[in-house]
């Protein structure tokens, strides 16, 4: 353990040592504990007062009350990049640095370029404009302490946690007569030769091309995988709203096989972002499939604004969100690859909505990034030997869809399995 001395203590100091140290560390503004306590020593103050401590200049942000547009310097530390510079041993105030980076403060202002989902852009971020969105750089920043001030960190374990968003479960099967009869219609009259294969699953000739969930199952029994599984189950049909209908049998016999096995999260629907009521009543008809209560939660198209989203998911019930990370490049949105709770910026207070970010998804690697499957197999591999290296959670976002039973997904399905397989060799 070790003690750190403060002159102001603060709900966001309290939270950002709580979220680094754990139990680890005891705060205090008594100066005469603080100087007679055979612990290791933090002085968080605006004074050096002795030689033993490890002194951390307050750079001044967690003794304020509110978000002001920053413009932020950067410099070399150690090898890494670090920010708030100050005059203590420890050149940078890191409780100020870290709890701006997980708090998404950056991302409390109106003045920012959206994706095209309206989503804050990676481009915004402090970590890419300094080029560090591929390192979970507060782990680094520890880790570095760690080593040359021997501080004692939390006990942490290297975890996989890999994680599937299924948007649309069937490409054919189980779709409202409505979307079935147009999509046959539609193929015909334009000659593709989806008709065929359409025709023939819905006959049951066929397997549906987006049905490789016996497939995963082989690879997590195979590899030891404790698997989550994210299911969109919106009740209209949208422009970005494409799930079968979730009254359907085998919809419901699809969830409820994977509730038995794995644990089961909503996947809020793209227009229950801005609409409470609908975000619960999608939440009760998962609940209702699964009869087990739905406390986890994956934003679709990862929509996320601070703090109405997760404001929303608390309210609803969820207790575990894992939508942070970007929809436009992988990469550590928090620069923390641990599970940490939301701190409400609004209200000043730390939530009880526990976080886990995610660094990679085949989307961004597919779509975005437009990388080559060889290439995104280096990517996620990348991501993985950077995470075990800090003994961080190594959570991944796949999607069945795109892992799909077509000459398309052909590449990308043996990418999957060439990296579970490298990993575990």
């Amino acid at each position: 353990m070790f003690i750190v001395f403060t002159q102001h203590t603060t709900p966001r100091l309290d939270y950002i040592v709580r979220t680094l140290f754990g139990s680890n560390a005891v705060i205090t503004r008594d100066i005469h504990k603080f100087s007679n306590s055979s612990l290791k020593k933090i002085n968080y103050s605006s004074t050096k007062f002795d030689k033993e401590s490890l002194w951390i200049e307050p750079y001044g942000l967690l003794e304020e009350t509110s978000v002001e547009e920053r413009l932020i310097e950067c410099f070399e530390w150690q090898g890494l990049v670090a920010f708030f510079e100050t005059k203590g041993t420890l050149p940078f105030d890191i409780f100020s640095a870290a709890f701006y980076l997980l708090s998404r403060y950056e991302e409390y202002t109106d003045d920012f370029k959206a994706d095209a989902y309206g989503n804050y852009h990676h481009e915004n971020s402090l970590a890419f404009k300094e080029n560090f969105l591929h390192q979970p750089l507060i782990n680094l920043w520890l880790l570095k302490i760690q080593k040359e001030y021997n501080l004692p960190l939390q006990t942490t374990s290297f975890n996989i946690i890999p994680t599937y968003d299924v948007d649309i479960a069937f490409a054919y099967k189980h779709h409202s007569f409505a979307k079935t009869t147009g999509g046959i219609l539609k193929d015909a009259f334009k000659f593709r030769r989806s008709v065929v294969d359409r025709i023939r699953v819905l006959f049951g000739f066929q397997k549906d091309p987006f049905d490789v969930f016996d497939w995963l199952d082989k690879l997590h029994r195979k590899y030891k995988l404790k698997a989550k599984y994210f299911f969109l189950v919106a009740k209209s049909r949208g422009l970005y709203d494409k799930n079968p209908t979730p009254t359907s049998k085998g919809v419901k016999k699809l969830i409820k096989q994977h509730s038995l096995n794995y644990e089961v999260g909503i996947h809020p629907s793209y227009v229950s972002n801005s609409n409470e009521n609908i975000l619960c009543k999608e939440i009760l008809s998962l609940k209702k499939i699964t009869q087990k209560e739905v406390v986890i939660s994956r934003q679709h198209y990862l929509q996320l604004s601070f703090p109405a989203t997760y404001q929303s998911l608390i309210k609803a019930g969820v207790e575990d969100d894992y939508s942070l990370g970007y929809g436009t490049h992988n990469g550590f949105r928090a620069s923390y690859s641990k599970p940490f709770y939301w701190y409400n910026l609004v209200e000043e207070k730390q939530t009880t909505l526990m976080l886990h970010p995610f660094c990679y998804m085949d989307a961004n690697s597919i779509f975005e990034q437009k990388l080559t499957p060889e290439n995104a197999l280096q990517e996620m591999l990348y991501y993985h030997n950077t995470v075990k290296q800090i003994s961080g959670d190594f959570i991944y976002i796949m999607h069945n869809h795109f892992l799909a039973n077509q000459p398309e997904c052909k590449l990308w399905i043996e990418t999957y399995e060439d990296f579970l397989r490298k990993i575990n060799d």
